[in-house]
């Protein structure tokens, strides 16, 4: 299971994207500027290429407020996408 402790802080994650992995899945975090607003934007696909190697559409992307909640948010979406993941259904 990913946890809030593997995301690097906010102030990282203003500078530049936080890439990852976990059991075959992996991820990646970035600041994006969504009507004029601050938003955290985060993309999952299967392992094993990176994030420039996988085609577009064997990503998932979802957007979330650039916050902690938004982080905590992100965290459960993630775990969502790897139980899918494990079990088959995407």
């Amino acid at each position: 299971m990913i946890r809030r402790e593997d995301i690097l802080s906010l102030e990282y994650l203003k500078k530049t994207e936080f890439t990852g992995s976990h059991r075959g899945l992996r991820y990646r975090l970035e600041s994006k500027e969504e009507e004029g607003e601050k938003k955290l934007l985060v993309t999952v696909w299967r392992e094993p290429f990176n994030f420039v190697t996988t085609p577009d559409e064997q990503k998932q992307q979802e957007v979330f407020a650039f916050s902690e909640d938004g982080i905590l948010d992100a965290v459960a979406w993630m775990n969502d996408r790897l139980f899918e993941m494990e079990r088959g259904l995407v």
